[in-house]
């Protein structure tokens, strides 16, 4: 029996950045064996990640720990019709073979589904693009921050009331789709031990953002009222509202519903006098008042802390919680407990955070170092036939290239 669900599995990483990646590591993650496919020199863009403006402690690759881990790297020229041969030979001994490269390089570089099937039938191939595999947008090349973000709405949705959109943070689209690749290779996979049969499995950055905006975008579907939607959005009712507490957090009352609920929340902030008030006899007049009503509520939130308000609230059994802030992950221990961090295993890094996926039936191999730039290349080059002259000879022309551990 193996030790990994995956083990055996062979995954070729073709992909750059984030979600192709993330989804590489989360087959590795229970065992799969993958191969990074990188360029000689910069490698992928995730090794640098963490030194971008607007990242936090510049200088720590924790971009590609967390979406590197487990991995084997090959640098590869693929310009150079030998090494793209080295890709090949690779795709044809894969089961999973995952790109988001754009498709007039995959036409040129012979890596379209339509290719690598013809020397591996059971493959499962999983496509990431921007926009569709289809249609004039099919060729553009892939952001979570346009394709995700921007071009699914959300951004737009996502602001204050007479503020501009709101931009994205590092890696928001792409890590929620690197689940929806996952799944659909797993899908695949379960497919092929049933029929024998491989697949192309196909996912894009705007389906994502779209499934994510879908509470909003079904109701367009539906022929809803944007218009009012909007114009209700801009003067939000009194729980779509934050409240500051007396220690500067903020409170979120948004699961505030009901009439029930909206009753033991005022019980439990000793204001169930304001029910009694004409301004708010009603929900229509709460409705009509609700800035007023809003300003009641702050005036009453901003006396205690956010712990002594979250006490109170749970006595009530009503659901409030405070605004997190991302410091606070580090030290949480609801996010140790239930392993949304890992432990590396063998080197010593900080806790990497996890993948959403547990199955309490299916065991997570040990969290190894990401690895250095073509740290491999000879290693798999060797399992492929190749002889210490060819590797040389090819490392010589630029076709390939090595490294030590980063």
């Amino acid at each position: 029996m193996s030790d990994y669900l995956f083990s055996g599995l062979k995954v070729i990483d073709c992909a750059t950045v984030i979600a192709g990646p993330a989804a590489a590591m989360m087959l590795a993650d229970f065992g799969a064996q993958v191969i990074k496919i990188e360029r000689p020199g910069r490698g992928d863009m995730l090794r640098i990640l963490s030194n971008m403006p607007g990242t936090s402690e510049p200088g720590k690759d924790y971009m590609w720990q967390m979406d590197g881990r487990n991995k084997r790297s090959i640098a590869l020229e693929l310009q150079a019709e030998p090494a793209l041969k080295i890709l090949h030979q690779l795709a044809a001994q894969c089961d999973v073979f995952i790109t988001n490269m754009p498709y007039p390089h995959r036409e040129r570089f012979r890596l379209t589904y339509d290719d690598l099937k013809q020397s591996n039938p059971t493959m499962v191939y999983s496509s990431l693009t921007a926009y569709g595999e289809k249609g004039e947008e099919r060729d553009r090349k892939g952001f979570d921050q346009l394709g995700y973000w921007a071009r699914s709405g959300l951004m737009d949705l996502m602001r204050e009331p007479g503020t501009v959109p709101a931009q994205g943070l590092p890696g928001m689209g792409d890590h929620p789709t690197a689940v929806s690749i996952y799944a659909g290779i797993v899908t695949a996979l379960l497919h092929r031990e049933r029929t024998g049969e491989g697949s192309f499995v196909q996912t894009s950055l705007l389906a994502n953002g779209l499934w994510s905006n879908s509470a909003i975008a079904q109701g367009v579907m539906a022929g809803g009222d944007m218009a009012r939607y909007r114009e209700m959005s801009d003067s939000p009712g009194y729980t779509m509202r934050v409240y500051r507490t007396k220690d500067d957090r903020f409170l979120q009352l948004n699961m505030v519903r009901n009439e029930e609920l909206l009753s033991l929340t005022l019980t439990a902030m000793n204001a169930i006098d304001i029910l009694i008030d004409e301004r708010f006899a009603t929900p229509v007049k709460m409705y009509q008042h609700r800035n007023e009503l809003s300003d009641l509520l702050q005036g009453i939130i901003e006396t205690k802390t956010s712990d002594e308000w979250l006490e109170i609230f749970e006595e009530f059994d009503v659901p409030v919680n405070r605004v997190g802030i991302v410091e606070e992950t580090k030290d949480d221990t609801q996010v140790r407990m239930n392993r949304m961090v890992s432990e590396p295993d063998g080197f010593d890094y900080p806790p990497v955070v996890n993948h959403p996926v547990q199955v309490d039936t299916v065991s997570h191999a040990p969290m190894t170092r990401a690895p250095g730039l073509g740290e491999h290349t000879r290693e798999i080059m060797m399992e492929l036939g190749y002889t210490e002259s060819d590797i040389d000879k090819l490392i010589e022309l630029g076709y390939a290239a090595e490294s030590k551990s980063d």
